[in-house]
Order: structure tokens, then sequence, then C-alpha cells
């Protein structure tokens, strides 16, 4: 559970008690959100795959988009993933390694299943390095979303599927990898963070170093 979810449903349930007061049925609507905040914060245990070379979905979702792009003047392979209101909000870490750069950008609050909000939208740009290749992934802000949580910083070493942070409410994920990597999801599959391998890179020998890890659910990082 993150601890975002007990704040809201606390503040819920002492506006519920003192609705009790004036009438019974007024603590209905408050209850019933208290529920709902426990249950969207929910944060449940993933098996980490091991296999070497592969790259593990940041988020739960759908996945709504994969496509070959030009990124900073190198050939790469973009795969979105569009996150409902019902989908598990806590971001992973594709890989594992150091956090080699973090950018936050400002930007509008438009549909996250519109193809052109990876550009427009807010959104938070983190780079990965291990393993023997880089990873890009952004958490953008969609209609809903209006916080993003990112609890690593610059130089920060992560495992693969490690807890780096959520999006609140609807939103979008995109993983950059690069373009010679075997895609190992289509359009239309519901993905969950940390346990479905996105794609794998062959030309990775099975090597030793930073590992999977799984560390207790935190969010006291910075968000925005």
């Amino acid at each position: 559970m993150v601890r975002d979810g007990i704040f809201y449903a606390l503040g819920l349930s002492v506006a519920a008690a003192l609705l009790f007061f004036l009438s019974p049925w007024l603590t209905i609507i408050p209850l019933l959100l208290a529920g709902f905040f426990l249950w969207f914060f929910r944060d449940p245990e993933r098996a980490i795959p091991q296999e070497a070379g592969a790259m593990v979905s940041p988020g739960d979702g759908k996945i709504t988009d994969i496509a070959p792009i030009d990124f900073m003047g190198r050939p790469m392979q973009r795969l979105s993933m569009f996150l409902n209101v019902f989908d598990v909000h806590v971001n992973r870490s594709p890989i594992a390694g150091v956090i080699r750069a973090v950018e936050y950008r400002k930007g509008k609050f438009c549909n996250a299943m519109d193809r052109n909000c990876c550009e427009v939208n807010e959104q938070n740009i983190v780079t990965v390095e291990g393993d023997g290749q880089t990873v890009i992934f952004k958490q953008i802000a969609g209609l809903l979303a209006r916080r993003i949580v990112f609890t690593k910083k610059v130089g920060d070493m992560v495992g693969r599927g490690e807890r780096i942070g959520l999006i609140k409410f609807g939103s979008r994920v995109d993983v950059i990898m690069d373009a010679g990597v075997e895609i190992k999801v289509k359009v239309g599959d519901h993905v969950a963070g940390g346990s479905t391998i996105l794609a794998v890179n062959r030309a990775l020998a099975p090597r030793s170093g930073f590992g999977t890890a799984e560390v207790p659910s935190a969010y006291s990082g910075s968000t925005r």
C-alpha cells in the first residue's frame, strides 16, 4: 500500500465521522471514496524476471503503440502504455543500473491516449544505464493525472523491477530502447509493472553486476 492512499482514506474517514452527526446517509460517499483510494494505491509484490538483457515494464497498463523513432539522432524503439484509473500506478525501473539523468518538464494535461501527449504533456524523463544498455522511460501525466512522483535521484543504483515512483490516476508511460532489441509484446497487450518482459537485448551475455531488487514501498522522494 502506497502511504498516499492511507492519508486520503483517513481524511475521508474523518469527514464521514463528522457527517454522521448530521445524517448517517451522508457518510456513504466519503466512505466509498476512502475505500476506492485504499484500492487505487495498492502496491502488490511482483516476481521480477531474471533473464539476461530483459527489460521489464515500468508500469501496469495497456500497450497502445510500438514504433521506431529517432531519439537524439539515434534510431530507437518506443513502447507506449496507457494506465487507466483501475491499473496499479506504482512505477518500476525497467532495467538494473544507475540513474544517469532525470528531467522534469512542465506541460499540458491532454488525454494520455493521444499520441502527441508524449511531447506536450507534463512529464518526468528518466535515463537508466546498466547491464550494457541504456533505457529511457517517461512518466507522463494524463487528463486526470496531476501529480508525478519520482523517489530516486541521479547517481542512485536501482535493480530491475525496483519501485521508483508513481503517477496518480490515469496516465501514460513510454519506454525508449535500442532499435535492435527483440520486442516481446504487441499493441493491445496488458502488461504488469516489474514482471512483464517488454523486450530482450539478445546481444547481452549473462554478466555479474547489478541484480534485481525488491525494496519496501516508500514515497518520501520528490513530488510534482
